[in-house]
């Protein structure tokens, strides 16, 4: 997905070979302004095609979203390792991507930052990393599984970690870092950068026959819809942006307070999609 962005959008398309279809949506909700972005496109790797999908929520202003959002996969499928060793080419280019960010925005007097949720498919491997509270959760068999654990304060071992060095966790309105920032993990924020990093947690999974699809969202979606009824919301629909579409209304729906803004991925598994079966003419 490139291009201007706007407030509310949707959109979606599919790879060459027809294994998997993907649909995106966002919406602004109750929100003044629009920090979420998302990237969800196909690529061209050593000839082979890659899945690059990712939801970015921006917090303190757009900036860091739309950097990341531009930046961090073209840094991805650029590495030197990235066909040899894509989880060290991935973290890497995570902590670059930071660092270059954080360059970038050293004359800037208000600080901001984002969280990165993403995926990348490359044949039947999915490769799933995260810093913050956006979410990846994948269907198999009617069964969701997540894909990543959210960064919170709250967690045990990310507040032993902001502890150790030297930071602090207090309650205000909710478990927060420095009394400021409720995820724990996220790309910018300089004045909290020695306790919010942007070292992502990394997942591999095989797309197996009875995986059907998974889905990426901003915490927008997952503050008030569970793992299980995602999965349930998408499964009987085969076009992936109208499964999109259909998160994001129910979240507003049912009383979210944030942008929400996600990508669901769907496999196809040798089955052609349905708007590819054509009626057979008479003879």
């Amino acid at each position: 997905m490139n291009g201007p962005w706007k407030e509310n959008f949707s959109g979606g398309g599919f790879s060459e070979d027809r294994r998997f279809s993907f649909g995106y949506c966002g919406q602004c909700g109750k929100r003044a302004s629009m920090e979420d972005f998302i990237e969800a496109r196909i690529a061209k790797v050593d000839g082979q095609e890659v899945g690059l999908f990712g939801v970015f929520d921006g917090h303190g202003g757009p900036r860091a979203a739309e950097f990341v959002k531009k930046n961090l996969f073209q840094n991805v499928i650029s590495h030197p390792q990235f066909t040899s060793d894509i989880k060290f080419a991935i973290a890497d280019t995570y902590k670059q991507t930071d660092d270059d960010y954080l360059k970038d925005e050293k004359d800037q007097f208000r600080d901001a930052g984002t969280t990165a949720s993403t995926a990348l498919l490359v044949g039947n491997q999915l490769i799933v990393a995260n810093v913050g509270d956006s979410r990846a959760v994948m269907s198999r068999a009617g069964e969701a599984v997540p894909l990543s654990i959210d960064h919170k304060p709250s967690r045990l071992d990310e507040k032993e970690r902001i502890e150790s060095a030297g930071g602090f966790v207090t309650w205000a309105g909710t478990w927060r870092v420095g009394g400021v920032l409720a995820v724990s993990r996220a790309f910018g924020d300089r004045l909290l950068k020695q306790f919010v990093v942007a070292i992502p947690e990394i997942k591999e999974e095989v797309i197996t026959e009875d995986v059907e699809f998974f889905v990426i969202a901003s915490d927008g979606l997952w503050d008030v819809v569970t793992n299980q009824e995602a999965v349930m919301l998408v499964k009987s629909l085969m076009d992936p942006e109208s499964a999109a579409k259909r998160l994001t209304q129910a979240a507003i729906k049912k009383g979210s307070m944030d942008n929400v803004s996600c990508i669901v991925v769907r496999f196809n598994h040798d089955k052609q999609p349905e708007e590819e079966i054509l009626p057979q003419k008479p003879e």
